[in-house]
């Protein structure tokens, strides 16, 4: 079984053309928000949408991308939320989505 990912990087190769993978960071400014920004960027033809998981200490990220996960995590971005916020937009789209972490905030639940 292949992947939404896979399949349209298929199809782009097939077409001979290239891929754009958009990045936003969930929770910025909303949750409602973001799957309003993910549908809206699947009608602007973004291929592949990259959903940066807001984490408290972003070290690895640049200003912008640490501010975002600042203001999502203050109006209370969860990554149960963010998955919640996935469904949402499976609702009404089939666009490939991908996950940005920082591993320590998917194993910290575990240790």
């Amino acid at each position: 079984m292949s992947t939404r990912i896979e399949r349209r990087f298929d199809g782009l190769k097939s077409s001979r053309q290239k891929g754009f993978i958009a990045y936003i960071t969930a929770g910025d400014p909303t949750l409602k928000a973001t799957v309003e920004i993910v549908l809206r960027l699947e009608d602007a033809g973004v291929d592949i949408v990259e959903l940066g998981i807001p984490f408290s200490d972003p070290l690895a990220d640049g200003r912008v991308n640490q501010q975002a996960a600042t203001r999502a995590l203050a109006h209370g971005t969860t990554l149960d939320g963010v998955l919640d916020c996935v469904s949402n937009v499976r609702e009404k789209s089939d666009i490939p989505i991908l996950f940005y972490s920082y591993l320590n905030l998917l194993i910290a639940p575990w240790i």
